[in-house]
């Protein structure tokens, strides 16, 4: 009964982001429900421990400490300046959006694509006098649909990239034609909603201003980030490798370490870790037995079904907590690893759902509310038909190459 009620407390506000009369948000929930698993007996301090799955934890911190040096140096602003230049026509512009925030989310975390771009994109199209809300929306709905491709696009994939084993090479084949296609249909969406802003006209030369880079950062930290998904590729331990290139690029005598810890994301950290616990924890339990046997009496291998639970859930809980849940099940699936695929897929693109359904949606209204509001409506009347429709497809194509 302990770890049941520990468990519902602690989902409750990883649902609604806080607990009812307290400063407790989704962060505090996860620690907070880790050390009452323990300290109600239901788990023992060193199956504590064992219950935090290091490999997801090293992968994270790995790619954090490389992202870190490469937003550090000014490289992502760099590249979506350099592309946002070269647009002639609302629509070239769109789609520069739309390709340099889902690319750089596929091989780099999403949320930073959005913490970069928004103010660049704010920026520009505010002195071009166009209406900025398509094009902040392209960088959350693309951050999300190309962050699917890879083990290093989001946290959830790279949970999933660890506890499954998949080899990175093997996840992008499945599932980068899914990104691609969200791309091209977040791109669509945009210009039919929006079909006022993308009717006519053409603009001069844009002018993004001065871009300030650290140009030796710049150059190590592309080279080992190259070096890096190289490797990926050739199918080399994905944690170990991000950890490596993310120790080469502290070696350095120009950067205070201070500013790339800074970057790091240590509350996400903190979360998972008591995540892992706290479902470990709900695994003892006969409710946990009662959700295997509703698993069972479910065709959850069935990628359609799949794929809806898993969108439902991740609306409900967010995307990580989410796939932790479904972690028990997953395992006794006939396919486990075309069940992983489907859950990555599902679970990451059910973000672009509603305005609230993923941390890159809330970082690209929260960093342009000074200059720009983003209604609820206007991300929902593209971000809900762009959802069902790639995950529609996403279950299809990975049923069919299964």
């Amino acid at each position: 009964m302990a770890a049941t009620l520990i468990f519902a407390a602690t989902y409750l506000v990883l649902a609604i982001g806080r607990f009812p009369g307290l400063r407790i948000d989704r962060t505090g929930a996860a620690i907070i429900g880790a050390s009452l698993m323990v300290a109600s007996g239901t788990l023992r301090f060193d199956q504590a421990l064992r219950a935090v799955d290091w490999t997801t934890i090293v992968l994270l911190l790995g790619m954090m400490i490389v992202v870190a040096n490469l937003h550090l140096s000014g490289f992502f602003r760099l590249v979506a300046a350099r592309v946002v230049e070269h647009a002639h026509s609302p629509k070239m512009l769109l789609a520069g959006i739309v390709a340099v925030s889902g690319v750089l989310s596929a091989l780099f975390v999403n949320d930073t694509m959005c913490i970069v771009l928004t103010p660049l994109v704010a920026q520009v199209t505010l002195s071009l006098r166009r209406n900025p809300v398509p094009y902040l929306l392209a960088v959350a709905l693309a951050a999300n649909a190309g962050s699917v491709a890879t083990i290093t696009g989001n946290p959830q994939n790279m949970m999933i990239g660890a506890m499954s084993g998949i080899p990175y090479p093997r996840f992008a084949a499945a599932l980068a034609p899914v990104a691609a296609f969200s791309l091209v249909l977040t791109w669509v969406a945009l210009v039919v909603v929006f079909r006022g802003e993308f009717r006519a006209g053409r603009f001069e030369r844009i002018d993004v201003g001065r871009i300030r880079v650290n140009r030796p950062m710049l150059w190590k930290a592309v080279a080992v980030s190259a070096g890096m998904v190289l490797f990926f590729f050739r199918g080399w331990p994905v944690a170990q490798t991000a950890m490596v290139a993310g120790a080469v690029l502290l070696i350095t005598r120009r950067v205070k370490p201070e500013k790339v810890y800074h970057d790091i994301d240590w509350p996400l950290l903190a979360m998972f870790a008591g995540l892992f616990i706290v479902v470990r924890g709900f695994e003892t339990t006969a409710l946990e037995r009662g959700l295997l046997d509703f698993a069972e009496g479910t065709p959850l291998d069935n990628p359609a079904v799949l794929s809806f639970f898993s969108a439902a859930a991740s609306n409900l809980v967010s995307n990580v907590p989410a796939v932790l849940l479904f972690k028990p099940v997953i395992v006794k699936l006939a396919d486990p690893v075309l069940s992983w695929l489907v859950l990555a897929m599902s679970s990451t693109l059910a973000g672009n759902f509603t305005l609230v359904g993923s941390v890159a949606n809330l970082i690209v209204v929260e960093r342009a509310r000074p200059e720009v509001r983003i209604g609820f409506l206007e991300h929902f009347k593209v971000g809900a038909p762009v959802t069902v429709l790639s995950i529609t497809a996403g279950a299809l194509w990975l049923g069919w190459v299964r």
